[in-house]
């Protein structure tokens, strides 16, 4: 997985600047990373919502002000809406254009409607680039000195979903963009 996205940007970008904010939009699989990312581990697994009217959802009378909870970490990973709902497959988005933006209720990471999150934009574009140039500039290696392939993703307790061990990684830079020549 790292290895594609490393090859996407050295394609797009090139070895002699810098990943751009510009060059976002041209990296397809930079994008479909953040988005399995975001579904296998959203900001918080649940939301809460207040009904404005009466409704009726999968057979259910929900009567107007009635407090909703909203199951996201469940919705991300239902075998409805995905093949190996568990397994981190980026490449499912290369030709599902998911929107994260609460268009499509299978991947729900900033809310959705009138309740969307108001930095859901930033958010995306400062993950994007960050994660870009980290992968664009370094090499990853585990603590153990082992391959990121062996990276223990379970969770945690907590309302954030904090993870159960530690991740402790060791960069090895592969492209400089600031040369510090004397």
């Amino acid at each position: 997985m790292m290895k594609k996205g490393v090859a996407e940007i050295d394609q797009v970008v090139g070895k002699n600047r810098l990943l751009q904010e510009s060059d976002i939009r041209n990296l397809p699989y930079l994008q479909a990373i953040v988005k399995e990312s975001l579904r296998l581990h959203p900001m918080v697994p649940v939301i809460q919502r207040l009904s404005s009217q009466d409704c009726t959802v999968g057979g259910y009378h929900i009567p107007a002000n009635t407090t909703t909870f909203i199951n996201v970490w469940s919705l991300n990973r239902d075998p409805t809406h995905r093949e190996n709902p568990f397994k981190f497959m980026p490449e499912r988005y290369k030709e599902n254009q998911v929107d994260v933006r609460g268009q499509h209720f299978q991947l729900l990471p900033f809310g959705g409607g009138r309740r969307l999150c108001p930095g859901t934009s930033l958010g995306l574009l400062t993950v994007l680039t960050t994660l870009g140039a980290i992968i664009q500039c370094f090499e990853w290696k585990t603590g153990k000195n082992e391959s990121l392939a062996t990276v223990d993703m379970e969770e945690g307790i907590g309302f954030t979903l904090p993870r159960a061990n530690p991740l402790v990684c060791i960069p090895v830079a592969r492209f400089d963009p600031i040369p510090l020549s004397v």
